[in-house]
């Protein structure tokens, strides 16, 4: 991103509020006391705002001077009003504001919800895999944090005719890309949801999900549940569905970690309906889902000394999995044994926030504190 002076003067108020406050790109869900389904782009009103420019004509005594006027004022231009790059954490100053650069994003759409969300993950879908034709389509899961537990909720979105946003002129450019020409067609969202006892701190899709498309979500009462979406995503593929009821039932509460919240969640990617479960108390569940219903394992699996953060199965190796915690270490798990870790690294000098699993070179792992470090792990080094 970078940074600007925002400059003064009617006309580019006038801008700035079109973008900011024009009317809304998107289409929204029939339900639309939800708030949802508003998106924006920055590319509406470029068109419009050309044709809208004031020509001015001076006469040829005004020329030498007025030349000389903008190339003083092109100077200053170049030394005050240089882009500067953003860091986080920077304090803006009055009169600056943020600004996307829309080179860097090939596809920049944003939206707005009703309440805020802490988690989403991405659905898997039948549309092919690793698409890069435009316009494109993309199903998520996110969980809300609303004003009171009984509003929060699940929600399924399923956002369509996404069209690449980028504008290169360049050599570069693919010539695929250049058959995307509905840039001014609106985008589509379209969600349905369920509701969801308390805020959701995290939600985890099963990645096996062509029999059945099942998501967990960590409460913050303490409670885990487990979701069939398959209804929700069916009424979205299909026109003029009306929309499953709010009250759906999930299909497994997990009660494990009593009232103690937690956000660390996996599922494994090895074996099917494997959900492991990590709470701010530093206890670890493993629950087991199968077509028949879900066995919770009744030990947890101890060695943290404060709030489980992360946790990530092994890619590759069935019983074998990862956590990080508050008390600044890694640990690696052997499924087998709930007792002791089987490997205990010192992450950091402050908590261990997050942690994630190469998933193509199996001994390498990188960990995330807080205090902004990120390591990156050989865990053959280890002893």
């Amino acid at each position: 991103m970078s940074k600007r002076q925002a400059e003064d003067g009617e006309s580019r108020n006038a801008k700035s509020a079109m973008l900011e406050h024009g009317p809304a790109v998107g289409k929204e869900n029939s339900e639309e006391e939800d708030g949802m389904g508003e998106f924006e782009d920055a590319w509406e009103d470029d068109i419009e705002d050309d044709e809208e420019e004031e020509v001015i004509e001076h006469g040829e005594d005004d020329m030498e001077i007025d030349g000389e006027d903008e190339n003083d004022e092109d100077e200053g231009e170049t030394k005050d009003d240089k882009l500067k790059v953003y860091l986080p954490g920077q304090a803006l100053e009055q009169d600056e504001v943020l600004e996307a650069d829309q080179s860097a994003y090939e596809m920049l759409h944003s939206m707005d919800v009703q309440w805020p969300c802490l988690s989403f993950d991405v659905l898997w879908d039948r549309l092919g895999e690793e698409r890069k034709s435009y316009p494109a389509t993309a199903y998520i899961v996110a969980g809300t944090s609303a004003d009171k537990p009984l509003n929060c909720e699940v929600m399924v979105m399923k956002m369509s005719q996404l069209h690449k946003t980028q504008h290169d002129d360049g050599a570069d450019s693919d010539s695929d890309d250049d058959n995307d020409n509905g840039l001014d067609e609106d985008p589509i969202l379209e969600h349905r949801s369920l509701l969801h006892n308390g805020g959701v701190n995290r939600v985890r899709v099963m990645p096996q999900q062509e029999e059945r498309q099942i998501a967990a979500t960590w409460a913050e009462t303490g409670k885990v549940y487990m979701w069939d979406l398959g209804p929700l995503i069916t009424s979205l593929d299909t026109p003029g569905a009306s929309a499953p009821k709010k009250n759906g039932r999930p299909l497994y509460k997990v009660e494990s970690h009593g009232r103690n919240e937690g956000f660390a969640m996996d599922w494994s990617l090895v074996d099917v309906g494997r959900l492991l479960t990590g709470d701010i108390a530093s206890n670890i569940y493993l629950t087991t889902l199968t077509p028949s219903g879900a066995t919770p394992d009744l030990a947890s699996f101890r060695g943290h000394t404060s709030s489980v953060e992360d946790i990530q199965w092994s890619p590759a190796e069935r019983n074998v999995f990862a956590s990080c915690s508050a008390d600044k270490t890694v640990r690696i798990w052997d499924t087998r044994n709930k007792k002791k870790e089987a490997l205990a690294i010192r992450a950091a000098d402050t908590d261990v926030n997050v942690i994630t699993w190469n998933r193509k070179v199996g001994y390498l792992m990188a960990s995330g504190g807080d205090d902004g470090v990120f390591n990156i792990w050989d865990m053959r080094t280890f002893k």
